[in-house]
């Protein structure tokens, strides 16, 4: 059985999304560059977003099962866009891990990227590079 999410346009060109089995929100803006006003995370935004905190959370996965604390660590991401027609193009993240992680438990970690089901489910024309320091 698949999760329900709830998504209505409120006007302004926001959209609200609810998670059906927690009942939290989020909403969506249309971004600057696509001629909106950026107030918030734009669909493609989150989009990223999903990348990078399936890839932190296939990580923690993996750090606890090892014994290792990943508390702190982090992910930034950068997403470029592309046009004609207008599509993720790229997406690029640089992995901060926490002191103390050794050596094999880093090279542990960044294969993980690779078992992240967004990460899977990208089609193969996005970029995508991660970066662990």
């Amino acid at each position: 059985m698949g999760v329900k999410i709830e998504a209505v346009y409120a006007g302004d060109q926001r959209v609200e999304l609810t998670h059906g089995p927690s009942g939290e929100r989020i909403s969506t803006d249309l971004p600057e560059d696509n001629g909106g006003r950026g107030r918030t995370f734009s669909p493609t935004d989150l989009f990223a977003c999903s990348l990078a905190s399936c890839v932190l959370t296939i990580m923690a996965k993996i750090a606890e099962r090892d014994g290792a604390d990943l508390r702190g660590a982090s992910i930034q991401m950068e997403k470029s866009m592309g046009g004609a027609p207008r599509r993720i193009t790229a997406l690029t993240g640089t992995i901060t891990l926490p002191a103390g992680i050794s050596a094999a438990e880093r090279a542990r970690l960044a294969e993980s990227v690779k078992a992240c089901p967004v990460h899977r489910s990208l089609h193969p024309d996005i970029k995508v590079e991660f970066n662990l320091r």
